[in-house]
């Protein structure tokens, strides 16, 4: 990093070296060899302060907390780019711990947006896409594009996890598969699903064994080996955090379907392995257990469950049948699943008397488990949704003593925070963004877009630097003492003398003149002035900064330069608690595109 001293020995401000390396004379005054009259030191100081306010200003840009400040994932990035259920259930579950989840869509957008009806009022999204995409963000680019790989590249660069279930080699292909993603950041954690749920299910035995013993094999009403899959993957994903705290590492996760679905066959798999015997289907009854399955009562059914003969004897002793426990074809578990059909019989008839509710507070204190079979009434969490109005989702499962796992936000509409992403995330500038939507990369809301720019000099008397900001609340242009868009101007620092008539404003740094009168201006008009005749010939651009005293030295004027590159400057990295920090080393060996750099500064 190249030094400018601008205020003796003990007072110096540093440029970021690639703001120096583009001069063509940028000169280095070390405090021993230069004379520094009063007035140079007057001129210095508003020098160092403007050099204060490009570096902070750029700062302020480039530097966001995207963190979503609750829950015990908050400070985790997840880059999604899966689409229908087992993917995107796994990173909606990392969502409602407080993971930052990007959901990447192509221009197409999720299928699962298309899977219905019933589509929201108005648009294009299913319900069944809104089951599993709660506490995400969306942005939609186009993955065979070189802009839109350059995007996922800057993702995976600062996220801690990716989960994506495309086809096997498909992501490899595109070039922004593990291979190519583990170079850009080592410790990602990137997390490979394979489907399909039904057809896994089917492979995997699921289907074989459900439906009634009379039947065909049926599906199950959810599709549950893609729901199962997305919890283990999650559990693998958290499993590989824990990994990466301790050793630093990251690493490639393939979780399949099929795999999935064979393990969760347990009894049924591991009594054919080792007895040969294969699994029937059973309805809702238990093959090894009886009683244990649905019963009809009057008005729907009761689900009772006996796991060992004492919860059989609290059965029997709560319906009025207890005869049934001394009876020798039912006196312990193996005997009844040989007598199934009399002893179900039996309860059938009893529980068919009562309704459900009659039935659940009969056996509130029961110690067997047992509940009705219910409709989609309750367990349900509503959220706003801009076109939907309110959602209503079914809750996380799981609750945390300590940390919050909540749904915070409803799921996305296509592309709705690319801008977001894209500026407050990525850091990108808005001419960058710009580019990347006239490459269809394609928003569907608005947010703020911040852009720096250089004033007109002869519209100013220096240099201020101003934000523009689209659609948002806090933030609207105000008209004000100074130049930028905030409404109060304060102290830039304590050190400022507080009997001086200007004000420091604490978000551009310029300062602000106590006008007496409209009109007026406070200093005198020489001929870098831009109020004068030959200062307002100051091209766009340069910003000339002078003091002139009442017997001015030929010394007493310092020049400072800003020469604006053809684009806005690029995002440094994110974190960074102080400007000395902003070198190239920090800013990586792709951002080469340092577009404000300081030259000619002469004294």
């Amino acid at each position: 990093m190249m030094k400018l001293y601008l205020m003796g020995e003990r007072q110096r401000t540093a440029i970021p070296e690639e703001m120096a390396t583009t001069s063509t004379a940028v000169a280095t005054v070390p405090p021993q060899t230069q004379e520094v009259t009063p007035t140079v030191v007057v001129i210095m100081e508003k020098l160092r302060k403007l050099c204060v306010c490009i570096l902070r200003t750029q700062y302020t840009y480039y530097k966001h907390d995207y963190s979503t400040k609750s829950g015990l994932l908050k400070d985790i990035n997840v880059l999604d780019l899966s689409r229908v259920i087992a993917g995107p259930f796994c990173s909606m579950t990392l969502g409602d711990l407080g993971a930052n989840v990007i959901k990447v869509e192509s221009l197409d957008g999720d299928e699962a947006r298309k899977w219905g009806p019933p589509f929201i009022k108005d648009s294009k999204d299913s319900f069944y896409f809104l089951s599993v995409n709660r506490n995400k963000k969306s942005i939609c680019i186009d993955f065979k594009s070189q802009e839109g790989k350059k995007v996922i590249y800057d993702l995976a660069r600062k996220c801690d996890v990716l989960v994506e279930n495309f086809v096997p080699g498909k992501l490899d292909q595109l070039e922004i598969g593990y291979d190519k993603l583990k170079v850009i950041n080592p410790k990602l954690i990137y997390c490979a699903i394979t489907g399909y749920d039904v057809i896994a299910a089917a492979m995997g035995g699921l289907l074989n064994t459900t439906g009634e013993p009379d039947g065909d094999p049926c599906k199950a009403g959810v599709a549950i080996t893609d729901v199962t899959t997305g919890l283990h993957a999650f559990g693998a994903i958290m499993t590989a955090l824990y990994y990466r705290e301790k050793t630093g590492k990251g690493q490639r996760i393939d979780c399949n379907l099929l795999s999935t679905q064979i393990s969760s066959m347990i009894n049924i798999a591991t009594i054919y392995l080792n007895c040969g015997i294969e699994g029937q289907r059973w309805g809702t009854a238990h093959a090894n257990l009886v009683p244990y399955q649905a019963f009809k009562s009057k008005d729907g059914y009761m689900v009772i469950g006996t796991g060992s003969n004492p919860q059989f004897a609290d059965l029997c002793r709560i319906i009025g049948k207890e005869e049934l426990i001394t009876d020798e074809r039912f006196k312990d578990n193996s005997k009844r699943v040989e007598n199934r059909k009399e002893i179900i019989r039996i309860i059938s008839e009893v529980i068919g008397t009562k309704s459900n509710k009659e039935w659940s507070e009969i056996f509130k204190n029961a110690s067997f488990p047992c509940g009705p079979i219910n409709k989609m009434k309750d367990l349900v969490k509503e959220l706003p949704h801009p076109d939907a109005g309110t959602v209503k989702v079914v809750g996380p499962p799981t609750v945390y003593g300590l940390g919050g796992n909540d749904a915070r936000l409803a799921p996305p509409r296509l592309g709705q925070h690319t801008r977001d992403i894209l500026a407050n995330f990525l850091g990108y500038h808005d001419k960058k963004i710009e580019g990347l939507l006239d490459k269809k990369v394609e928003p569907v809301e608005r947010v703020a877009v911040i852009t720096l720019r250089s004033t007109r000099a002869e519209a100013r008397k220096k240099v201020v630097w101003t934000e523009d900001t689209v659609d948002n609340e806090n933030m609207n242009k105000k008209k004000s003492k100074c130049c930028c868009i905030y409404e109060k101007p304060r102290k830039f620092d304590e050190s400022d003398s507080s009997d001086s008539d200007d004000d420091e404003c604490e978000h551009c740094f310029g300062h602000v003149e106590k006008k007496k009168k409209k009109g007026k201006h406070y200093h005198n008009h020489d001929a870098n002035c831009p109020h004068s005749e030959t200062g307002a010939a100051t091209q766009g651009g340069t910003v000339t900064i002078t003091e002139t005293e009442t017997q001015p030295a030929p010394e007493a004027t310092a020049t400072l330069t800003l020469q604006p590159s053809p684009t806005p400057a690029p995002a440094p990295p994110d974190k960074k608690d102080d400007i000395d920090y902003v070198t190239t080393s920090e800013l990586g060996a792709e951002r080469e595109d340092i577009n404000w750099h300081v030259s000619n500064v002469e004294v």
